[in-house]
Formats: structure tokens, sequence, C-alpha cells
């Protein structure tokens, strides 16, 4: 199995991915009140509280702009008791308020013949080359007791402010943003919002979600949420506020354009990537982890390696494998083996990780599907 994963020091070097600026706001037209410098400042302006507490008790949402939330990825940060967590929300790109930016330079017309010997243009229309979404994303967290919402722990604010090509922009389609922050374990209601550049259109959601605090897998191990991408690439730095992103998430210095609905085309593959949890450094301060993978067709084993062992600096782990299976074929005079793609279907991938410092281990799975 070709192996390939990236120790990622920079993750843990100082980075602090929870500073917030809160000066963008002051492009809401009337939204918010002048204040002098010791006034506390104002992330969540008064409309959009509103509108997060009238919904909050019943979850209602309001539909001004539909979107939903897809799920909730969280990484570890440099604050020990902090994971850097990445909400994936579902949104129809009309509904972010995209506009033309600019207008491409005119074409030279082309030349009509309207009689023999005489030439006439045609009209030209100039077509815009760019669009721009200017809305905003608000977040607040309520910490959740009992499944009640109880204070209100953070509030975040994310400006929209994005540019496309309008070639490649189709309004009607359903498409995945992200935008992150950095919370400290606990359970928590999110009430998020998604509000038009006048503040006048207004779509909510509450979600509740759990993280963990990293520092309680004393006598366990386990991983972040698993999911296969498409892409991952470096940012020339991490970013230090919180930043909408369209079709992909950032995470650190690094940006990954992932693959949620787990399809996959025959005789590709599939990469993973997770962090563990737990996991104990030995005498030289390396990690040193033991994965099993496999591939199950319901219950039944259908791609299986040699068991992986990863010697790092931090368990940081991302694995591409291969959906080639391999086959034995039996005839009179021989047997012999093959390797042939996976044939389209529903799949699980398995993993057994060992720490093999400390001799903890987990189970892991997750679902997809070879089209």
């Amino acid at each position: 199995m070709k192996i390939r994963y990236f120790v990622i020091l920079a993750l843990f070097s100082g980075l602090v991915l929870c500073c917030l600026s809160s000066s963008g706001l002051s492009a809401i037209s009337g939204s918010l009140q002048k204040r002098s410098p010791k006034t506390k400042p104002i992330i969540i302006p008064a409309p959009i509280k509103a509108v997060f507490e009238e919904g909050i008790q019943t979850r209602e949402a309001r539909q001004d702009i539909s979107f939903s939330v897809d799920r909730v990825l969280y990484f570890p940060v440099s604050i020990p008791q902090n994971l850097h967590t990445v909400f994936i929300l579902k949104v129809k790109n009309a509904d972010l308020g995209f506009a033309p930016l600019s207008a491409v330079a005119p074409v030279i017309p082309e030349k009509k013949k309207e009689k023999e010997g005489e030439e006439t243009l045609t009209s030209v229309e100039t077509v815009p080359s760019k669009l721009q979404a200017r809305s905003y994303i608000f977040l607040q967290f309520n910490e959740l007791e009992a499944g009640v919402p109880g204070k209100v722990a953070f509030e975040v604010y994310a400006p929209i402010n994005m540019e496309v090509d309008s070639s490649d922009f189709v309004p009607d389609k359903e498409e995945i943003y992200s935008v992150g922050y950095s919370l400290p374990g606990g359970d928590y209601l999110a009430s998020i919002a998604i509000a038009s550049q006048n503040l006048e259109e207004i779509g909510t959601q509450y979600y509740e979600f759990s993280i963990p605090d990293p520092a309680s897998f004393t006598d366990k191990i386990d991983t972040t949420p698993l999911f296969f991408f498409k892409s991952m690439s470096d940012l020339p730095a991490p970013e230090t506020t919180p930043v909408v992103h369209k079709g992909c998430f950032t995470y650190s210095f690094l940006k990954f354009e992932p693959n949620f609905a787990g399809t996959f085309s025959s005789g590709g593959y599939l990469e993973i990537f997770y962090y563990i949890f737990g996991a104990q450094p030995g005498a030289d301060g390396k990690y040193t982890i033991e994965v099993n993978y496999g591939v199950l067709k319901a219950e039944e084993k259908v791609i299986g390696w040699a068991p992986e062992t990863y010697t790092l600096n931090q368990p940081l782990i991302d694995q591409p494998l291969p959906l080639i299976k391999t086959v034995l074929i039996k005839s009179e005079s021989e047997e012999k083996q093959v390797q042939k793609p996976l044939e389209p279907g529903e799949y699980t991938v398995s993993l057994a990780i060992t720490d093999k410092v400390s001799g903890k281990s987990v189970n892991k799975a997750i679902d997809f599907e070879v089209k």
C-alpha cells in the first residue's frame, strides 16, 4: 500500500486561532451604535440578537435565508483545552447576495454584411466576469445544560466577502460553506445566522453539539471526526480571525477540499485525515501509532492491508487508500492473484488504531460508496 503522511509542527507552535475581530461590523449600515474604547465591543448586533432570542427555546429556524448545518469538525490547537471547531453549512449560492463586481473588456464585435459591399457592427454587451458576495454569518454559543441553553459563552462575527467567476457560478446550486472558531471542550447550542448586508433578510439555525476536552483522554484514545478529502494544500499563513470559505475549510496552515459525500470512482483511491487524542510520546518524544486498515462490504472484508506503523512528532495522520482488491483466480493448472478495481457499491473503511507506547487502542469506521 502506498503511504503518505504529514507531520505538521506548525499546528502546535504558538498558533492562536481564537483571536476575533469585530472591526468589520462598522460596515453594517445603521446596525451598530457608536461606542467609546471602554465599551464592550458588539460582536452580534441587536437585530440578530433579537431573532436568536425568538427561536432559541423552540429551536425554530427563520427562513428568510434557508440553510442547514451539515456537520461539525474539530482539531487540536496550541491552546491545550481548546479545539478548532469548523461548522460546515449548506447554502444555496443565490441566497448569499452574489452581485456583479466588474465586467470584462468589450469583445471586438463581429462584422455583419447587410448588403454587398456594406458592413455593420453588431451590438455587444459586456458580461460580468466576477461576482461578489457581501453578507454576514453570526454565531452565538450558549452553554448547554441538560438540553437547556445557559449563558452565552462566545459570540462570533464572520463577513461573507468572496469573489467567484461568473462562468462557474450556479445560483440555484446548494454548496458547502465553512467557518471555524476555537472553543474549549463542552456541550453547546450554536445559534447561527446568515444575514444580508443591510440585516433585512436573516436566516437562522440552532444546532446542538459537543466537543471533548483534549485533556480528558487519560485512560483511552480517540480520534477527531473522520472525513475524506479531494485535495489538501498549504496556506501562506494560518487564519487568526473567522473567515467564511466556499467549497472548502481551513485548519492552521492547511486548506481542505472535502469529499463529504464519500463517493469515489472505481479504481481510484480515498484519503483520510485524523488526529489521535490520548496518544503518549515515547522516551524519544515520538509517537508510535499502528493502524490496521480494511475495507468491508457488509460484514465481509474485501480489502485488507498489513498493519501500518507511523513514527510521528504529533499523532496526526493523512492516509490514502487505493480502492484495489486482490482476487484469487483458480484454474486446473494453477492459482494466481490478480488486482481488480473495487466494484460499485456501498462500503466501510475500518481502522483498528493502537498507541504502541501506552498500549491503548480504538476502532473507528467511516462509510463510502464507489460509483
